[in-house]
């Protein structure tokens, strides 16, 4: 039996697939059947795959292995490896050398596709395999910083996950000498938290303003020699200076994003300007639209009116370009970087890509030598994961929008930063931290809104009628007192008293409650928005006349007086906001 025929057996390791052709030597995987070659090919070896029509460069063996010439007497082929416990394989008839049932090799083409399927890590990580040698090889592609506790130990594939992606300004690599601040350490120049759902149905890519206005806290980094210094942090600076700036990595601009948003991310991706040119090169270029021709001197970008294809440093040029579009500022440039960015989603996702296996492996490799990432995802098998985890949202319900701000009021009359607008931007940190999607809502309204009437069913007491007393239990300071104030005034809850301090700091807020309070407790949980897993059955307490009352005890996660606790059924609408299955035009 020859090669082909054997690596299309079911029961052969990947690795195997990789054969030699001798017309061009080259390394060649092979899916579909070919007509048997005159030649026994060479040793197979996973490395990236050459294929005709490719690129130059890719001739001889691969990474690791030696020069292979197409002169050189062919060595013995060793026979296949069978994956363990697999029966022994039964000689094909005579005659049929090469060939299979049609259904066979469905079966196994639609194997090549989820070994090589993880397509997608949000668009800077295209992590695709191609057998156990070829992720050895993605495996030492991969730089990662250690964070320390600013990141997860590892990823798990049963809960929602935020990953914050980071695009620096360094001048790394070849080519990008030209491109950014002369000797910069490195800012976060482009900032995009991503959110993906529990239930993978839709995720959302929130857009942090490099110019934003920020306290960056107090960061311990690792030092080279394994120590770790506490790099102090800044009040009233721009958010890009989370990174590089005093030495700070990125977990520095993790906690930023914490003390921003409420939302922790779970890891972080860092790329550099080589990023964008070789992705996008890998997947054959892709597609942007313009509103109006732009010839940017500063960026060097050159494009007419209409669609084009882009890639390399076109492509850079591209997502850098900001005197060309809008108000020629940052947050005009954001909306257009995230125009390309879905323009990018789709082109990875498409059947052009995910066919191709020396797509795929060129986009693994372009990814995985672009990345930074924390400790918890630096292995490509975890990379991977989290690729194939991605690829279960469809493009239609990935959300692209940007954190809102208004201008910096203490720039005076020529604004160069932004400030949180502090009315809607919380609704959406509520709503992501929360795991409400921006596209598909409706289901999960009806599930709140069931939640809520559930909560609520029975008796309830009249608002002058329910005693509670208050007590801090890890929320801010005074808010027992700003709480009995809102409930007496605004709510008439008149029989509230501040109980002062709890005896330990709780993560949720709780109300207590006796036997005969239930009907008290549903009033106060459907004035104040508690959750019904905020209402504990237990024992009351006497209070200051002498009477039966329960307990309502504030914990770190209260958000103020009036501010309900319940997830929102709804995510607000945001200006700009769009998915990524929708093709935009910079204007």
């Amino acid at each position: 039996m020859d090669a082909q025929g054997r690596g299309r057996a079911d029961n052969i390791d990947p690795a195997d697939q990789w054969v030699l052709n001798p017309a061009t030597g080259e390394y060649e995987l092979r899916l579909n059947p070919s007509p048997p070659q005159s030649a026994v090919p060479g040793p197979r070896r996973p490395s990236a795959p050459g294929a005709q029509g490719t690129a130059a460069g890719r001739r001889g063996a691969p990474p690791g292995g030696e020069q292979t010439h197409e002169t050189a007497p062919a060595p013995t082929v060793p026979g296949p490896r069978r994956r363990r416990g697999a029966p022994a394989e039964e000689p094909q008839p005579p005659g049929r050398r090469g060939r299979r049932p049609e259904k066979k090799k469905k079966s196994r083409t639609k194997k090549v596709l989820v070994w090589t399927g993880g397509t997608m890590a949000f668009v800077l990580v295209g992590v695709g395999t191609a057998g156990y040698l070829i992720f050895k090889h993605l495996e030492g592609n991969v730089t990662t910083t250690d964070v320390g506790s600013a990141a997860k130990d590892g990823f798990s594939k049963d809960e929602a996950f935020n990953i914050l992606v980071i695009g620096t300004d360094k001048r790394t690599g070849a080519g990008n000498e030209g491109y950014g601040d002369k000797g910069s350490v490195g800012h976060a120049d482009t900032n995009i938290l991503l959110h993906v759902a529990k239930d993978r149905t839709n995720a959302t890519a929130l857009s942090i303003p490099r110019d934003l206005i920020v306290n960056i806290p107090d960061c311990p980094t690792k030092q080279p020699d394994g120590s770790t210094k506490v790099i102090p942090g800044s009040s009233k600076v721009r958010f890009n200076e989370s990174l590089g700036q005093d030495g700070r990595d990125p977990g520095c601009t993790m906690r930023t994003v914490k003390e921003v948003t409420g939302i922790a991310p779970d890891h972080f991706m860092m790329a550099d300007f080589n990023a964008v040119k070789t992705l996008t090169s890998a997947v054959g270029g892709v597609e942007v639209c313009l509103k109006h021709p732009v010839n940017d001197k500063d960026s060097h970008l050159d494009l007419p009116a209409g669609s084009s294809k882009i890639e390399g440093e076109q492509a850079l040029a591209f997502v850098r370009t900001r005197h060309s579009f809008g108000n020629h500022g940052d947050l005009d440039r954001i909306k257009v970087q995230q125009q390309f960015l879905s323009s990018l989603m789709r082109k990875m996702a498409s059947s052009d890509t995910l066919t191709n296996p020396v797509k795929l492996y060129d986009l693994a490799d372009a990814a995985t030598k672009s990345l930074t990432v924390d400790t918890g995802i630096g292995k490509a098998s975890t990379l991977k994961d989290v690729a194939l985890e991605l690829k279960k949202v469809p493009t239609k319900n990935i959300t692209f929008l940007t954190v809102p701000v208004r201008d910096n009021p203490d720039d005076g009359p020529v604004h160069k930063t932004v400030i949180v607008d502090q009315t809607l931007a919380p609704q959406v940190f509520d709503a992501i931290g929360s795991d409400v999607s921006f596209t598909e809502v409706k289901k999960k309204q009806q599930q709140a809104k069931d939640a809520q009437a559930a909560r609520l069913k029975g008796t309830r007491s009249a608002a002058s009628e329910v005693r509670v007393r208050i007590l801090n239990g890890g929320a801010k300071a005074g808010a027992a007192q700003e709480t009995l104030t809102w409930l007496q005034n605004q709510q008439g809850v008149l029989k509230s008293e501040n109980g002062s301090n709890a005896p330990e700091k709780l993560a949720k807020t709780t109300l207590e409650y006796g036997p005969d309070q239930a009907a008290q407790a549903r009033e106060l949980a459907a004035l104040m928005g508690l959750p019904g897993s905020a209402l504990k059955p237990g024992e009351s307490v006497t209070n200051s006349q002498g009477l039966p009352t329960m307990t309502l005890t504030l914990g770190k996660d209260y958000k103020g007086a009036g501010v309900s606790l319940t997830a929102p059924q709804k995510a607000p609408t945001v200006e700009g906001q769009h998915t990524a299955d929708k093709v935009q035009c910079a204007s």
